[in-house]
């Protein structure tokens, strides 16, 4: 029986999880424009949050998979990709230069520190969240391999039914 109450109580706070709205924290953009986090939620669709950095490798390679299928993803779902840099004060200058190189059409934010990170519990990069119309974060996956773009992807057209 107590196994059972445990059980329904670990169901409950993994939901509760998800029903996490969206945290209000100032960040900045590559230009140096002050963004609200909270202004982030997109009404056309979902939004994807992936925080990474210029020195993770996973991070780049999950965000260029994601730039080769980004197109279609917002003609079919209206998602809007943010990619939110962890890079601290030593490397941020490497952010701008790297991002130019491969062309990201997605918006870049600057978290050097790690104060939006910090509020969603992100412990590791990549770390993908995926935020509803409402600014319900809905979805989260922590790592990336190849492939994973296509869970993503499920989530993403479940949100645009």
């Amino acid at each position: 029986m107590i196994r059972i109450v445990l059980f329904q109580v670990l169901c409950l706070l993994t939901s509760a999880a998800w029903a996490q709205s969206l945290p209000n924290v100032s960040l900045k953009d590559i230009e140096g424009n002050a963004i609200q986090t909270a202004d982030l939620v997109h009404e056309e669709g979902p939004t994807v949050l992936c925080f990474w950095a210029t020195w993770c490798s996973p991070c780049k390679r999950e965000l260029n998979n994601y730039a080769e299928l980004y197109d279609d993803w917002v003609d079919e779902t209206g998602v809007k990709v943010v990619a939110v840099s962890i890079d601290d004060m030593r490397s941020i200058n490497r952010v701008a230069p790297y991002v130019n190189s491969v062309g990201w059409e997605y918006d870049i934010l600057l978290d050097p520190n790690r104060d939006f990170a910090r509020a969603l519990n992100v412990n590791n990069v990549p770390h993908t969240f995926v935020v509803d119309t409402e600014g319900n974060v809905v979805w989260s996956h922590n790592n990336y391999a190849d492939g994973d773009e296509y869970e993503l992807y499920e989530e993403l057209l479940k949100l645009s039914e």
